[in-house]
């Protein structure tokens, strides 16, 4: 298991989930709720603020395919915002397979006993926890870094 500590992605339409690990690559905690923006300035900077904090040596970003394994709307957003991650972070960046974290963060909360209502502000958290901690455990499973490498594309 390589060492230091991930930042988990969770991107959604309107917020993005952060979470991170500790240094030895164990568990994943949730971090923060970033609102999404449109033009992507204060979004980026603020997950940059966090790897720099976090001196994280890799960041993992969920990949929302549908439950039949095809690419959708989100897949192709998630795949952008990871390619200018890449460009900017200066850190390694992988896509994971997300699929049902969503889901299961909001079977986990409401088993924890919170409502809807007040699951909304965590819930990206949470779901970044989880895509975190499979791609943890996939790779002390397997020994290799899970999902797949970003390659930033060159853009004008």
């Amino acid at each position: 298991m390589r060492s230091g500590v991930r930042v988990g992605v969770d991107v959604g339409k309107v917020r993005i989930g952060l979470s991170r690990s500790d240094t030895h690559g164990m568990l994943a905690t949730p971090v923060e709720t970033v609102a999404r923006d449109p033009s992507g300035l204060s979004d980026f900077a603020r997950i940059r603020a966090v790897v720099q904090e976090l001196e994280a040596v890799e960041v993992i970003v969920g990949l929302p395919l549908a439950l039949s394994g095809n690419v959708t709307a989100s897949t192709d957003d998630a795949i952008d915002f990871a390619d200018r991650l890449a460009r900017t972070l200066g850190v390694p960046v992988r896509l994971v397979d997300e699929r049902l974290s969503t889901v299961s963060a909001q079977s986990a909360l409401r088993a924890s006993g919170r409502s809807a209502r007040t699951q909304r502000p965590v819930i990206d958290q949470v779901a970044a926890t989880i895509i975190l901690q499979h791609a943890l455990d996939s790779e002390r499973a397997s020994g290799r870094p899970p999902g797949s490498p970003v390659e930033p594309t060159e853009r004008p």
